[in-house]
């Protein structure tokens, strides 16, 4: 198995007929985190820094849901039809228990995943996400479109406004991020589809409109972070998120830092995590 998320090869596998893209790394064990991504992502999306920092002492296994990337099929517009997806894909792989880490959209797939089949679930991380019914989620089209016409009239990837501060550090952090996204040359993913993203706007607009749900049933322990900044999940929902969920932790607002704060703070979030899956 490579022992860099850059390295890693795309494998496949089979869920109920459709073809799921994924990759792993990570020493062998018994209880893999599976990693949950963003609205538009694809397996290139996910920050090396990051994945190879928990990969160090744990199976990470990064995939694209039904619809995306490499993967087959149609992308569901609901956040439980694709927990469900999620579900498929690792009962595919032979796991029955695993860690969760989910960021934004994939945190909101992660809080569904633990609901549903609590016995699969061991421990979750929750990043740069928010509950249903959360503060100004039901705004991210708007707030996504804005800046996706932002960075084509800029020449700049969106990301570069969407997930960080426009302050100094903030700059910096997104040039930095967005150079380390660049590191795998070969056996690159696929780019997102237009119906893909957009089922997944759906989807996010459809999480952030529905009533609150009741968190008191989800017993897995939960560590959350965010910058505090943030404006496509803002940062008060990670802050609900920990107080809500029965054993949750919030690790860390991020100082100076957007929806991608994890991202730009990894040096500090990767220990973090790591103390947090190992206790």
């Amino acid at each position: 198995m490579s022992e860099t998320y850059e390295h890693a090869p795309t494998e496949t596998v089979d869920v109920g007929g459709t073809k799921f893209a994924y990759r792993q790394l990570g020493p062998e064990m018994r209880v893999p985190v599976i990693a949950l991504n963003h609205l538009g992502a694809v397996l290139d999306n996910w920050d090396p820094s990051v994945i190879d920092g928990i990969a160090a002492k744990r199976r990470v296994i990064a995939f694209d849901n039904q619809g995306i990337g490499a993967s087959g099929g149609s992308t569901p517009t609901s956040v439980e039809a694709m927990a469900r997806d999620a579900v498929a894909f690792i009962r595919a792989l032979g796991l029955d228990q695993v860690d969760l880490f989910g960021f934004s959209l994939g945190g909101m797939v992660s809080q569904v995943i633990a609901q549903e089949e609590p016995q699969l679930v061991r421990k979750m991380v929750l990043a740069g996400t928010g509950p249903a019914g959360g503060e100004g989620i039901d705004k991210v089209t708007r707030i996504t479109i804005r800046e996706i016409v932002r960075g084509f009239l800029t020449f700049k990837d969106p990301k570069y406004y969407l997930f960080f501060t426009q302050t100094p550090n903030g700059r910096t952090a997104a040039r930095e991020f967005l150079g380390r996204l660049k590191e795998r040359k070969e056996d690159r993913d696929k780019r997102i589809s237009p119906i893909a993203f957009r089922a997944q706007l759906k989807a996010i607009h459809a999480w952030g409109t529905q009533q609150p749900q009741d968190l008191s049933n989800v017993r897995q322990p939960a560590l959350v972070a965010n910058g505090d900044q943030d404006r496509m999940v803002p940062s008060s929902n990670t802050i609900d998120l920990a107080r809500r969920l029965p054993n949750g932790r919030l690790v860390e607002l991020y100082p100076d830092a957007g929806h991608g704060g994890v991202f730009q703070y990894h040096r500090e979030f990767v220990p973090a995590v790591l103390e947090f899956l190992e206790s």
